[in-house]
């Protein structure tokens, strides 16, 4: 009955018990007793809220096998990315009158499992970042076919960067497969992630840079490899340490002005008297003198550009779930929002299968057009 509801872009369960209520004979297809009265819709909600999603992962994985076995599925470049969900709560609702809306230490009292995240809006070309009270939905998809291979729905503000690896690690496990690559954005560009993907997965990680990791994009160094700050002063060496929040040795440099008396006789203020200098220590730099994975990955490369192309399958593939409405859950609480969204991804499987079932390949991905008028 949810997967009739997902096909038929029911919004609400009340809308999907008035629905068999007035459709008997589908209602008695989908097992239930057609009666005098709708079917109550607290028994839909106590059957996501209740029910394990280990169940419906099981329902979903030999899904993706069967994909794998009737070669739907190749599985040689995978995909990886996350959306939100926003939840069921007035918080989220613009036009209430909510005096902590954003408060991460207030999440709202009707769903006390939903965390404060954020999403991405473009307005007239210019991004801009907006907060939301929910969870997010993140993916592993083939990305030739399309189709998703592991999913997985958290609270909004756990990072995508602490799921791929397990998710990765998963797929390894329960489908064997041997990607060529694995393809994500910036928020993805970890070292440990990186080397899973090169050492454990054997493939290519296609993963863009982000450009706030390393040293710093305006530094300048003299011929001997250290710092020059703004002022044009060499900077001041303080050792090198090992940043174990990271797993890296990194070496500090100081405001040379503010590190070094002998110095500072000669040249007591900072020239471009920078906020650092007049308010703190001055300015300062961190460069990784330990070997970089990212060396040793052809950024830039035709290569690289083909591969990370295929990331659009990604959005692609979220398009056909929110076309479900899996964006906008009718239940609230991650247990039930967590079951609705593997439904959801049953539901674009289980059409992907039927349809190469009956020899028309090219209609796996027609989730919406998938049941007739009626």
């Amino acid at each position: 009955a949810l997967i009739f509801k997902n096909l038929k872009t029911i919004a609400s369960l009340s809308d999907l018990s008035a629905e068999l209520y007035e459709r008997p004979t589908l209602a008695s297809m989908l097992g239930f007793v057609p009666g005098d009265k709708p079917i109550p819709v607290e028994r839909f909600s106590s059957y996501l809220k209740n029910t394990s999603n280990s169940l419906l992962q099981k329902v979903r994985i030999s899904l993706v096998k069967k994909l794998i076995e009737l070669e739907v599925i190749k599985g040689d470049y995978l995909s990886v990315d996350s959306c939100p969900i926003l939840a069921n709560v007035k918080e989220n609702n613009l036009k209430t009158s909510v005096r902590y809306r954003y408060l991460k230490d207030r999440p709202p009292k009707n769903d006390k499992d939903c965390r404060i995240g954020v999403f991405p809006t473009f307005t007239s070309g210019k991004a801009k970042v907006e907060f939301f009270w929910g969870y997010r939905n993140h993916i592993v998809n083939d990305a030739q076919s399309e189709l998703p291979l592991a999913e997985v729905t958290l609270a909004a503000n756990v990072r995508g960067t602490s799921v791929i690896i397990p998710q990765l690690e998963s797929l390894k496990d329960a489908l064997s497969l041997n990607p060529c690559a694995v393809i994500a954005d910036s928020e993805y560009d970890s070292a440990n992630i990186l080397k899973y993907i090169l050492d454990t997965l054997g493939a290519r990680p296609r993963i863009s840079r982000n450009p706030r990791r390393g040293a710093s994009l305006n530094t300048d160094l003299n011929s001997s490899g250290i710092p020059v700050c703004i002022a044009g002063f060499e900077m001041l060496s303080r050792g090198i340490f090992l940043d174990r929040k990271q797993n890296r040795k990194r070496h500090k440099f100081v405001c040379p002005v503010k590190g070094s008396k002998k110095f500072a006789k000669d040249h007591p203020y900072c020239p471009w008297l920078h906020p650092k200098f007049v308010e703190g220590s001055g300015c300062y730099r961190y460069l990784r003198v330990d070997s970089d994975i990212r060396s040793s990955i052809d950024y830039g490369s035709e290569s690289f550009k083909r591969d990370f192309n295929k990331r659009s399958s990604s959005e692609r593939v979220f398009s056909r779930l929110l076309s479900i409405l899996m964006q906008k859950p009718s239940v609230i609480g991650l247990a039930a929002t967590a079951n609705l969204c593997t439904i959801s991804h049953i539901t674009v499987l289980a059409v992907a299968y039927f349809s190469s079932f009956v020899k028309e390949p090219d209609k796996i991905r027609f989730v919406k057009s998938f049941l007739p008028n009626f």
